[in-house]
């Protein structure tokens, strides 16, 4: 990603600009298009939008509206007047009707209204993504990729067999690298249930299952890793 380094280099994924002054919203948004297999680059303002747009070529720019100087608006009339099939999804943090009025009559494809959930923009990027005809790739990291609209995986380039429990298991987790849940925490995301529904054992039996399919060597998993005493997190 540019300005921190991307952890991933292969041209074939699709690339997304994120365009916001606010540097923890482009953080957070990076990390969860990234976490979705996506190449990302920021920009902090329409200046440096507009010079990403056309030196790096993204496939999809998600842009803020109020940014000092060269504006989302600017932008958006600029990226139109230009290279008019490029998707561009806008940010806002006002809820006002003229300004989405605004923004989907100069050609923005989608309009988030702020504060929103990472998790939400990220589908409305896939969704973007499909409707352009574009790319939009499956979670990727450590050899390990999951597509969410085929519901393949493939691990060290094998293609992996999952039942549905396990690839819902395996996608919430890939969703959020490095984040550690409780069983409890994942009987509830994933399988819509609780512990006093649902023994706590359910999910230890799919996660066993999962490294004998995902890992080189299930005894010592390098990608569903044990937090003791805690739970379960997916190691990108």
């Amino acid at each position: 990603m540019a300005g921190r380094g991307s952890r991933v280099t292969d041209r074939t994924q699709a690339r997304v600009l994120v365009v916001d002054d606010d540097e923890r919203v482009r953080t957070v948004v990076s990390w969860q298009l990234e976490a979705d297999g996506y190449l990302v680059d920021e920009a902090p303002d329409g200046a440096a939008a507009l010079a990403r747009i056309a030196d790096a070529r993204p496939d999809l720019v998600v842009l803020d509206l109020s940014m000092p100087g060269v504006g989302g608006l600017d932008v958006l009339r600029r990226v139109r007047d230009g290279d008019g099939s490029l998707p561009v999804i806008v940010l806002s943090g006002r809820s006002g009707e003229t300004d989405r009025i605004v923004g989907l009559d100069l050609g923005a494809d989608d309009y988030l209204v702020k504060p929103f959930s990472p998790g939400e923009l990220a589908a409305r990027v896939r969704s973007v993504m499909r409707r352009s005809g574009r790319s939009a790739p499956g979670a990727r990291g450590g050899g390990l990729v999951v597509d969410p609209a085929t519901r393949d995986v493939v691990a060290d380039g094998r293609t992996v067999d999952l039942t549905a429990r396990e690839f819902d298991l395996l996608a919430f987790l890939v969703q959020h690298p490095r984040q550690v849940f409780s069983r409890a925490q994942l009987l509830k995301q994933v399988w819509r249930s609780d512990p006093g529904w649902q023994g706590e054992a359910t999910v230890t039996e799919h996660v066993h299952r999962l490294r004998h399919k995902i890992e080189s060597d299930p005894a010592h998993p390098r990608r569903l890793r044990t937090v003791r005493g805690v739970g379960y997190q997916l190691e990108p």
